[in-house]
């Protein structure tokens, strides 16, 4: 009988299946193994520069420690610190922790080291005091399918990300204080480096972000230490005029002696910022940045820093000074996209617009019966979004590169009896990314995949050549002066084209930007 055992037990371990290898791939810090699922290969939680944590607290990023043997890549990094917002349209699925420089790969599965595919790279938004990688609509599979590499990183926010004080200004020799814009642009260096060990190609490189991911895109690429790292730009409701405060260096090291002085630190040299790195986390997070930054003293700066190095000065006056990346750029807002004014009623917000405020109420509410909710909406939308997305494309095609602009006006069938007015700020996003199931989940509908499918077709073609038209897709003409071209993504699935119709309001509103500065 102990024949028979023996081969019955051979062929039951035949008959038992091997698990796969996982992928692994190889960075300059050491090996790297993701997970395959189905067709894509994804590396998760790989470090790009060393933990801000003890004297890394407001540094500059640190160059990642080497490991030993192969890193498993297989979960998330933590997003970084921050209170987390329940409202968001991509929660996050990590514990925030100051430990968060880490990025994540979609690749097609198939994809050799040396395949040389385009890469596109995400940047998450949430005012610059919430987001992550984490969240599932941020998935790179459907573009990883479509024969895209896709990169996420995860950046500092918050007063983590955005603090200046004297003390850390004579540490590095200069001025300091965007070290979220810092965490960017390390990302990026590390993609450059890294990338064609994933199949992608370091010269084929496009950046996509919204809402303050946008503003980043813009941002970067108007930085000196970010030229060269893309290649291709897609913002995604990011503005693009200077409408946010950006503070002087001045302003945001009083607002940082401001924020030590609460917490009982009132030296300005090595011993203070000792202590201010000693501060617990949470501390240093806070309960409400926004009370923070519009409390006296304030002790939040509230984003961007004119510290002289990596923001050397307000976007949209490097811009007009030619001082943009000679790159091809997709660019646009939804249709009841975001906003901000501190008027209560109609007569204020007019007001608030100067000469130009009579011909912006006969534009925005001709017969003056219009609730000054939607006014509000549709007037401050096209002037934190919609003018400012022009204002780039423009100086895009100055540039000598081509500029397709867009309005995405598609509401999920499950939410049209909730978002009225048209799409929401953010809600784009799982249509670029194809992710609409995991944001709508069973309520998901075949027109909702269907505008997913369109949306997301324009975003793969575009970083693939510069050019987001391709076979079967409505055509989408280039921006120019002449023509205003617009694409408008429709609530049937649709896409059409047209001079921009929103024109002679983004005129006023442009006639009012240029008289404020």
């Amino acid at each position: 009988m102990r024949p028979l055992l023996l081969l019955t037990a051979a062929a039951a371990l035949l008959a038992t299946p091997i698990a796969a290898k996982p992928p692994e791939a190889t960075t300059v810090a050491g090996k790297v193994a993701g997970t395959r699922e189905g067709a894509v290969d994804v590396f998760r939680g790989i470090p790009f520069a060393a933990p801000p944590l003890g004297q890394n607290r407001w540094r500059s990023p640190q160059p990642v420690a080497p490991w030993p043997g192969v890193r498993d890549a297989g979960a998330f990094g933590h997003d970084c610190m921050q209170n987390p917002s329940p409202a968001d349209e991509a929660p996050l699925r990590t514990t925030p922790d100051e430990d968060c420089l880490y990025l994540n790969i979609w690749k097609p599965a198939a994809a050799k080291a040396d395949a040389r595919l385009p890469v596109l790279v995400w940047i998450y938004g949430g005012a610059f005091i919430h987001g992550g990688t984490s969240p599932a609509i941020y998935d790179g599979s459907a573009f990883a399918r479509a024969g895209v590499v896709f990169a996420s990183f995860n950046y500092r926010v918050g007063r983590f990300g955005f603090f200046s004080h004297p003390a850390l200004g004579a540490e590095a020799g200069k001025p300091v204080g965007n070290f979220a814009m810092e965490d960017q642009v390390a990302a990026l260096n590390w993609i450059k480096t890294n990338i064609a060990q994933f199949g992608g190609d370091p010269a084929r490189v496009t950046i996509i972000g919204e809402s303050a991911g946008g503003t980043s895109v813009i941002n970067l690429m108007t930085m000196p230490s970010a030229r060269g790292l893309f290649h291709g730009a897609i913002a995604m409701s990011g503005g693009g005029r200077s409408l946010l405060p950006t503070a002087s260096i001045e302003t945001g090291e009083q607002v940082g002696v401001d924020f030590a002085a609460k917490h009982g630190i009132a030296d300005k040299g090595a011993a203070g910022l000792a202590a201010m790195r000693a501060l617990p986390a949470a501390t240093v997070q806070g309960s409400n940045l926004f009370a923070d930054r519009f409390a006296r003293p304030s002790t939040y700066v509230g984003g961007f820093v004119a510290e002289g190095s990596v923001i050397t000065d307000l976007s949209d006056r490097l811009m007009d000074k030619g001082q943009i990346a000679p790159v091809p750029l997709m660019i646009g807002m939804t249709s009841a996209d975001a906003g901000i004014t501190f008027a209560q009623d109609k007569e204020a917000l007019f007001a608030s617009f100067g000469a130009q405020g009579p011909a912006l109420r006969k534009a925005y509410d001709p017969d003056g019966t219009a609730a000054f909710a939607g006014v509000s909406r549709a007037l401050t939308g096209d002037q934190y979004m919609g003018e400012p997305a022009r204002f780039v494309a423009r100086h895009a095609v100055a540039a000598g590169r081509k500029a397709y602009v867009y309005r995405f006006g598609y509401v999920a069938q499950a939410k049209r009896a909730e978002w009225k007015s048209g799409a929401p700020h953010a809600t784009d996003i799982a249509y670029f990314f194809n992710t609409v199931d995991a944001r709508y989940g069973p309520a998901t509908t075949a027109q909702d995949r269907k505008a997913a499918a369109l949306a997301h077709a324009y975003v793969v073609n575009f970083v693939k050549s510069g050019n987001p038209n391709g076979k079967s897709l409505p055509a989408w003409p280039t921006y120019d002066r002449k023509s205003e071209a617009l694409l408008q993504h429709n609530p049937d699935a649709t896409a059409t084209a047209s001079p921009d119709p929103y024109k002679a309001k983004l005129d006023l509103i442009e006639a009012f930007a240029t008289t404020k500065r």
